[in-house]
């Protein structure tokens, strides 16, 4: 789920993301997975970006993985493949605080080949920094602040003073989302405005971009209107910002959700599932 919320926001905010990673304006467009010739291995959380003379390539990490070295060692591969005179630069981006080592990992060590890569904890960033960007305050709940609570005080009131309406839904939803990660059900109801979230079109813009791999049409959307019945059926009305998270769940995801909610008792359960998925 949060795959998809950062790979929308990278894909549709690039020059914000440009700003922040270059320190200057680039123009960047995305680059396809199919165009480094081979199946991508992960090609839901892939998230490439180029200009005339750069390739951006980010991975964000919700949790620690030790393949991640060797698949950003195959994709640096594959561009220089593709693009054998473009510059590469390649981030993952740790988003949940981990004692984890391997969110320390920025390299790939074989017998003669030795690949580096850079690694940020969103955790150890400064908040300051990823306020700057209206692409990247949905970020910013999970940067470096003694009091996230009114760190997201200071992103509701940059995101009120957003002028257009669907970009405004789009930073709400997103926010609303990754917050979860950080903050409780109710402490985020009570900062963020529930009603501009219920309209945003970023589920339909995540959809329409394929990022959702291996769901139907249709499908998807169904599984998650049953899911949401039961659980209304189960534990009571659920709340829009779940409601939000729980549709853009993966078909994989909602089948485990519908097994789990069977052993709920309390919202708090539901809570606690999303956050850890």
């Amino acid at each position: 789920m949060y795959d998809n919320i950062c790979k929308f926001l990278a894909e549709n905010y690039s020059s914000d993301f440009a700003r922040w990673v270059f320190g200057e304006p680039k123009g960047l467009t995305t680059l396809s997975p199919t165009e480094l010739f081979v199946e991508p291995i992960r090609a839901d959380a892939l998230i490439l970006l180029q200009s005339s003379e750069v390739v951006l390539h980010l991975e964000f990490q919700t949790q620690p993985d030790e393949a991640i070295p060797f698949r950003m060692a195959d994709y640096r591969l594959r561009v220089h493949r593709r693009y054998p005179n473009k510059d590469m630069r390649q981030l993952v981006i740790y988003l949940k605080s981990t004692g984890s080592e391997l969110v320390r990992q920025n390299t790939f060590n074989i017998s003669g080949m030795r690949h580096e890569f850079e690694v940020i904890r969103l955790w150890e960033q400064p908040t300051a920094d990823l306020l700057q960007f209206p692409g990247l305050l949905p970020l910013a709940i999970l940067g470096r602040t003694d009091d996230r609570t009114q760190t997201l005080r200071e992103i509701g009131s940059l995101i009120d003073n957003i002028n257009d309406k669907r970009e405004q839904s789009n930073i709400v939803a997103a926010t609303s989302l990754l917050a979860g990660l950080v903050l409780k059900k109710d402490v985020i109801s009570a900062v963020l405005r529930e009603e501009i979230m219920q309209d945003s079109v970023i589920y339909q813009d995540i959809k329409a971009q394929g990022v959702l791999e291996g769901v139907r049409e249709g499908k998807q959307l169904g599984k998650a209107d049953l899911v949401l019945r039961l659980l209304k059926r189960r534990i009571g009305e659920v709340e829009a910002n779940d409601e939000t998270r729980i549709n853009i769940l993966s078909e994989e995801q909602l089948e485990a959700l519908g097994e789990a909610l069977l052993d709920f008792s309390s919202y708090d359960e539901l809570s606690s599932w999303l956050a850890d998925n």
